[in-house]
């Protein structure tokens, strides 16, 4: 599996599961993320387009997208008006389960061992992981959990020392150097609309 489809498998088993008790802890949230959303990529009864609609639909139950658009734009979040934060983070929302559910014919029977917790500022705690591969060496996957109104919620994953929120960070930083916040919405809005057309 190459390593940009393993971090869309990673993100892919994060993004997915039934919803877990408001009152669960952040380790009990990623566990059930995990083993949700390997029940569903080990689903022979449902094909590959079935499968990214159930993790489509599920996307929104675990990240905190608001927490998130805020984390990935940082100073350039500040640009934006009221009407542009609600349309980019629906649209940077549609983009993360467009990419990263187009990887999960990519799995492997991977296994997933929770092997610490740790407690980060603002109250976070990160969740480490060891995905065990069959026929490779284990990668180091890190789910970073904020508490929101009484539940944990995801908000960033780091596959190998690699952050999902500064991997995009970099991307919209450039874009906003040079372009409006209207024009980075286009841009993924079209980015959004070609990914439909490939899968």
């Amino acid at each position: 599996m190459t390593g940009r489809a393993l971090c869309g498998c990673a993100a892919a088993l994060l993004l997915v599961s039934a919803a877990a008790s408001a009152s669960a802890g952040p380790q009990e949230v990623v566990r059930t993320v995990i083993d949700d959303g390997i029940a569903i990529l080990r689903n022979d009864g449902l094909s590959i387009d079935a499968k990214r609609v159930e993790l489509q639909k599920m996307v929104e139950q675990h990240f905190d997208f608001e927490t998130l658009a805020k984390l990935v734009l940082a100073r350039g979040w500040r640009q934006l008006n009221e009407a542009e934060r609600v349309e980019f983070t629906d649209v940077f929302k549609t983009h993360l389960s467009l990419t990263y559910s187009k990887n999960i014919e990519e799995y492997d029977d991977e296994q997933v061992e929770i092997t610490g917790e740790q407690e980060e500022a603002r109250g976070d705690r990160t969740i480490m992981s060891r995905v065990v591969r069959p026929n490779a060496e284990d990668v180091f996957v890190n789910y970073r959990l904020r508490n929101r109104d009484g539940r944990w919620m995801m908000i960033d994953v780091v596959v190998e020392g690699v952050s999902l929120v500064s991997n995009w960070r970099a991307q919209f930083r450039e874009v906003l150097g040079n372009e409006s916040p209207a024009r980075l919405i286009q841009l993924l809005r079209e980015k959004n609309d070609k990914l439909r057309t490939e899968g």
